[in-house]
């Protein structure tokens, strides 16, 4: 009786040894009855898989296997430094060219992965974009020796990815994954209050930070006081602390903790429990405010009365003043007319003067015969 078994591609994987019970759930879930086939022939079938088992376990120990077990998720702080883990092992059959490929994968899996550094041939090169490769290299002096790790200096937001890791030696090869994320810690963390403090208000609490990479998780905590409120509702990712009905237990002095993976920062405010006015307070407060400002109105009003009755008295006292720094007026010119009549009423007044008799024949001549005895 011939019996052709066929296993599965991953049972004949030389990448993974087959487990027997992979191997005993393949044979009896095989659509034929055991029972059919005699005690021979279920003898030979158990014999057949435990030999395919055996060599395929054997051939699977002696093929290339990476030995790095560190975490395959990786978390640095920006600047940092890090190295990707990838030891090797070769098994005896691999007697090929050692060929070392590291890249990163790209998200779309329609595009192709970049080539970032490789060993082949005995010598190192260096692929990829110049802001990836910057500070890469391998962390061994020769890669040969069974260790393809790499190590980059001074991490950036750039380096964050999946990066792969091949190594062949025909006809042996193997990979590796390794998640890399580079974050930036918290920092300049702000806190602030926004809504009115006063007692039976609603008030929120907010705190954030200006620079650090997500994912950032944001926690309220009161320093003094006691804790927090279980009424008071929090958002972690937004770092918002909402207090619907504020009241004097939740003042204090509260401190926002922001942090990621790499780090964490702080800041802290102090939350007031103001208490409002009493309503006879504000309404006695309404009444004197209307009381002073009708007096201001009064006084305002009586003023420009009192000036626009005084300013047309002011200006007559002004008019009637005699200024004492103001010269006196010129008297103007006397005409011929003028010094005729004042001569004529000189004259008049001088006829009932008597004039003492003159011996003097020439004075009347040199006169002219002036009868009133003066020159014109």
């Amino acid at each position: 009786m011939h019996i052709l078994v066929e296993l599965p591609p991953s049972i004949l994987s030389r990448r993974q040894a087959p487990q027997a019970a992979d191997l005993f759930r393949f044979c009896f879930n095989r659509p034929y009855r055991w029972a059919d086939m005699g005690q021979s022939g279920a003898a030979a079938m158990i014999g057949l898989v435990f030999g395919l088992a055996l060599m395929l376990s054997e051939d699977v120990a002696s093929a290339m296997q990476i030995t790095s077990t560190g975490p395959p998720t990786v978390q640095k702080a920006l600047g940092e430094s890090v190295t990707l883990a990838c030891t090797y092992t070769p098994g005896p059959l691999d007697t090929g060219e050692l060929d070392i490929e590291w890249s990163v994968i790209n998200p779309d899996t329609t595009q192709r992965d970049q080539m970032l550094i490789s060993y082949s041939g005995g010598r190192k090169h260096v692929l990829g974009s110049h802001e990836l490769v910057e500070g890469l290299d391998f962390a061994a002096t020769d890669p040969s020796n069974g260790d393809a790790s790499i190590s980059i200096s001074s991490l950036t937001p750039a380096h964050t990815g999946v990066y792969l890791c091949k190594v062949k030696k025909m006809p042996g090869f193997d990979s590796r994954k390794i998640s890399l994320s580079v974050l930036e810690p918290p920092s300049k963390l702000k806190c602030w209050v926004e809504g009115d403090e006063g007692v039976g208000e609603s008030v929120s609490l907010h705190c954030k930070a200006s620079q650090g990479l997500a994912p950032l998780q944001y926690e309220w905590n009161r320093e003094f006081g006691g804790s927090i409120p279980s009424s008071a509702i929090q958002h972690p990712q937004t770092g918002k602390l909402v207090i619907s009905n504020h009241s004097a237990a939740f003042a204090g002095v509260y401190r926002c903790d922001a942090s990621n993976a790499v780090g964490k920062d702080k800041c802290k405010l102090n939350l007031r429990a103001v208490k409002p006015p009493s309503r006879a307070g504000v309404i006695a407060g309404i009444v004197v405010g209307c009381l002073l400002l009708i007096i201001v109105l009064i006084i305002l009003i009586w003023l420009f009365i009192y000036k626009y009755e005084r300013h047309p008295r002011f200006e007559k006292e002004m008019s009637n003043e005699i200024r004492e720094d103001v010269p006196a007026p010129e008297s103007r010119p006397s005409s011929r007319v003028s010094r005729t009549r004042s001569g004529l009423a000189y004259s008049q007044v001088g006829e009932n003067v008597k004039h003492p008799s003159s011996t003097s024949t020439g004075y009347s001549a040199a006169n002219g015969g002036n009868r009133y005895g003066y020159v014109v």
